[in-house]
């Protein structure tokens, strides 16, 4: 009779202090990671959802325009995302930088991932609908939350672009400005087109 082949793992106990220690240190530092990638998705959802009335709030400020959207955009939906995260993790990376060397550039490639997952699932679903659903809408800001933040988790346990780093911070950078650039004077395309202002004009025509 053929019976399976038991293989014993080495106990708790017979690590090496050493790798005890190391052991122990890494699960705290993931446990502390996936905290912060909890409450990371928490504040930017808490947050953006004011974010979008905060322009209207302040009487049109100009100053909260260019960190807040300023019309109905696709484009300007897209600092729900950016500047909540942006923040988020400028406050997070100090803190964690020792522990976790790949921080900056998981979350730099989460915010630029979650930031340009908002148009690509907003055109997709308006594609097939032919129509927008505001329902549709807050779930395409959870869903981009979300996948941003669990973007960053895995890129920061696995460490793949590190090497980028600089690349990616520079790229954020550039997503920065162009908020601020393309708040009051966007470009002519479709992606900075407001469309309450497009239906008011076909109705008046």
């Amino acid at each position: 009779d053929r019976r399976p082949v038991i293989v014993s793992l080495p106990s708790f106990r017979n690590i090496s202090p050493a790798d005890r220690i190391y052991f122990m240190v890494r699960g705290n530092v993931m446990n502390k990671l996936k905290c912060c990638v909890i409450i990371g998705i928490l504040f930017v959802l808490a947050t953006g959802v004011p974010a979008h009335f905060l322009y209207e709030w302040t009487g049109k400020n100009k100053i909260a325009g260019f960190f807040t959207p300023v019309n109905e955009s696709v484009w300007e939906h897209m600092k729900l995302i950016f500047f909540p995260m942006l923040i988020y993790s400028l406050s997070v990376i100090p803190g964690l930088r020792s522990d976790v060397p790949c921080i900056t550039s998981s979350l730099c490639s989460g915010i630029l991932a979650g930031t340009f997952l908002i148009p690509a699932l907003f055109y997709t679903y308006t594609a097939l609908l032919g129509k927008d659903v505001f329902i549709l809408d807050i779930g395409i800001f959870v869903l981009s939350t979300i996948a941003a933040f669990y973007l960053s988790l895995r890129l920061a346990r696995s460490c793949r672009l590190r090497p980028y780093t600089l690349i990616l911070c520079g790229c954020v950078c550039i997503v920065f400005v162009c908020f601020l650039l393309f708040s009051y004077n966007p470009p002519d395309s479709n992606i900075f087109e407001d469309p309450s202002i497009s239906c008011f004009l076909f109705l008046t025509y």
